[in-house]
């Protein structure tokens, strides 16, 4: 069963920009985010996974130049969160339209207090026009 993160609104754009598109496999539920480029890091909120761990990704730049993309993990230890992996890439990236696979590969991550895994990857797609990009809350 496929879990969509995001909400989707009526916004359109005019011409094809990239888009991270990321699966995530945890507890036998897979979710789908879809993270849009974006200038400020620091607006990008991390999304809670189950209760467990909250995972964030940050593509930085706008629709015409992605400059990196970073994705950080975390996992809840009592009441705080604690950054358990953090991966980082730079341009050239590869762009494909179906698969979110090839930026990443297959991410297979442990958390050592609640013993859970999480399997998560990504990859770069191009929204077309007058799709709509869906917001995350």
């Amino acid at each position: 069963m496929a879990i969509c993160l995001g909400i989707w609104l009526p916004i359109t754009v005019s011409a094809a920009s990239p888009m991270l598109r990321c699966e995530i496999n945890h507890g036998g539920e897979t979710y789908i985010a879809e993270f849009l480029p974006n200038p400020d890091p620091y607006t990008v909120e991390a999304k809670d996974i189950n209760g467990q761990f909250r995972f964030k990704a940050v593509v930085l730049g706008n629709e015409e130049l992605i400059e990196s993309i970073r994705i950080y993990t975390y996992y809840r230890e009592y009441h705080q969160v604690v950054l358990l992996h953090e991966a980082r890439y730079t341009p050239p990236f590869n762009r494909n339209e179906a698969s979110p696979v090839p930026l990443t590969g297959m991410n297979y991550l442990y958390s050592p207090s609640v013993e859970q895994e999480l399997q998560y990857s990504c990859g770069l797609v191009e929204t077309s026009p007058m799709t709509p990009i869906p917001q995350l809350p």
